[in-house]
Parts: structure tokens; C-alpha cells; sequence
């Protein structure tokens, strides 16, 4: 490792000093942004001095909201040289606004055909620690008809999509995410014992798709495919989604082939790697 030199900011960086007033909960996460922007225009490092002194805040306090910062792996501390850098959870989430805006683009042109083969409402979703978070909708043009809010969040293990991405991740990493997150219920049908998850992905991996029925909300049914990256990893999912009144059991098969296939288009464009 090569070690580098304690550096002052250079004269031409801006930073906007941050502002004491307001609520103290909103003024502690303004200036912990605050110093993350700082961070990020040099990636040499920082040090405590001269963050205190570019962000106006006192070095207790600086130090206060960096440490919080460097436990969720929001920024790094180098103990050789003393120096503060933009950590790697920064990137992860860059890296993910960076996939939904590209993905959602892909998506649309596919999950619109998708609509209007089958006539039912069409999601797209990301995961996110531990959750499916809701990126778009092609709504059905029933007059009953499913509706989700771009940025709504569930449980993986409660939704269809969320299932699809757990049967296509490692079993070490299904290991973790029940440790880390749990089983928590959203309906009576929601999956609470570890054993039927395991058995569900199984079956999710045989038949190449998902079944949420009302697992994740009474009167309606999704079937889902995982979307794939470069390496075959899932970031992300599509469903169906409709009334139980409409979307039979006798469908599944035929439903979850056509989804399916849609989700590998989208691997495809997107660049990714089919399983």
C-alpha cells in the first residue's frame, strides 16, 4: 500500500458551508450530505481539520457524523494516514440510481407488449436491502386493474418478484437474508417458516418463475421472472399482477412462460446473462 500525504483542500474547491438553522433531526442528515459532498471532490482524502474547517462545524462534530457515516460504510477512515474518503456504500448506491434509470428505459417498450398480450398490469422493481422496491408500472386498462407506486417497498420474500430474485441468488446469500431481515407477514398466505421458503425458490428455479398469491396483498396474483446482470447475478424482477378473479391457477404455466421470456429480453438488452 502506498501511503499518501495529509492534504489541504485546494483553494479552488466549493463547498457551501452548512447551515445551522432548522430541525435538528433534518439539520443532522443535511450536514452529514453535506460532508459526503465535501469528500467527494477529491478523492486523495481529507482530514479532520479540514473538514471541520470547510464545513464550518466543530471537529467533535465533524467526527461525530463521520463516524455514523463510516458504520454504514458511507465513508472510510484510513488509520495510516489519517485521511477521510468517500466509502464503497456510496457506490453501491450510485451504481443503483445509474441501473434503475438505464433498466426502466430497456423495460418499457417489453413490459408495454407484455400489457397488451396478456391485459393485465406489468412491474418493474429493483432489489434493495432486502426489499423489491418498485421502479415503474404499465397499467392494465381494466377497469379492475393492479396499481403500484414507483418506490413502494417489500419484503423480498413477500412478493413474486422478490422470490424470483431469491431463487436466482446463492444459497449462502438466501442464508444471510433471512438472518439479516426475517420472515415478516404481510398477509395470512405470506411464507413464515424458512423450510417452505427454501422449498418455494426450489420450485421458483424449476419452473423458471415466481408465484405470489396473495402472499403480498388479498385479492391479487403476480408471477414474476428475475432480471440478470453481466455476471447472471439478479438486481431486479417483472410480474404480472392482477385480481384473483382473473388470473387462475390453471394460468400459472402459460402466464409464467410469457414473463419468462419478457424478463430474458430484458437480461438480454440490458446486457446480462441469462441462466
Amino acid at each position: 500500500m502506498t501511503a499518501t500525504s495529509p492534504r489541504t483542500p485546494s483553494k479552488t474547491t466549493k463547498v457551501t458551508r452548512i447551515d445551522r438553522d432548522g430541525d435538528s433531526t433534518v439539520q443532522s442528515l443535511t450536514r452529514a450530505m453535506q460532508l459526503l459532498e465535501l469528500l467527494a471532490e477529491d478523492d486523495e482524502g481529507y482530514r479532520l481539520v479540514d473538514i471541520a474547517a470547510h464545513s464550518g462545524l466543530s471537529s467533535s462534530t465533524a467526527h461525530r457524523l463521520l463516524t455514523t457515516l463510516e458504520q454504514r460504510q458511507f465513508v472510510q477512515f484510513d488509520r495510516e494516514t489519517n485521511l477521510w474518503y468517500v466509502g464503497v456504500r456510496c457506490f453501491s448506491v450510485g451504481a443503483a440510481f445509474g441501473r434503475r434509470r438505464r433498466i426502466a428505459h430497456l423495460a418499457l417498450p417489453v413490459l408495454r407488449r407484455l400489457r397488451d398480450t396478456t391485459g393485465e398490469s406489468i412491474n418493474l422493481g429493483i432489489a434493495d436491502l432486502g426489499d423489491i422496491v418498485f421502479v415503474t408500472q404499465v397499467e392494465s386498462r381494466e377497469t379492475m386493474r393492479a396499481i403500484g407506486k414507483p418506490g413502494f417497498r417489500a419484503p423480498l420474500h413477500g412478493t413474486a418478484m422478490g422470490q424470483s430474485i431469491l431463487a436466482a441468488m446463492a444459497e449462502d446469500d438466501v442464508l444471510q437474508y433471512l438472518r439479516t431481515y426475517g420472515l415478516p407477514k404481510l398477509t395470512n398466505n405470506t411464507i413464515a417458516r424458512a423450510s417452505r421458503l427454501h422449498e418455494t425458490l426450489s420450485e421458483v428455479r424449476r419452473a423458471g418463475h415466481a408465484i405470489d398469491d396473495e402472499q403480498n396483498a388479498v385479492g391479487l396474483r403476480c408471477i414474476a421472472a428475475a432480471i440478470r446482470d453481466e455476471h447472471g447475478r439478479p438486481f431486479g424482477a417483472i410480474s404480472l399482477v392482477g385480481p384473483t378473479q382473473r388470473i387462475r391457477s390453471s394460468d400459472f404455466a402459460q402466464i409464467g412462460t410469457a414473463v419468462r421470456a419478457a424478463a430474458d429480453e430484458i437480461t438480454a438488452a440490458y446486457g446480462g446473462r441469462a441462466h
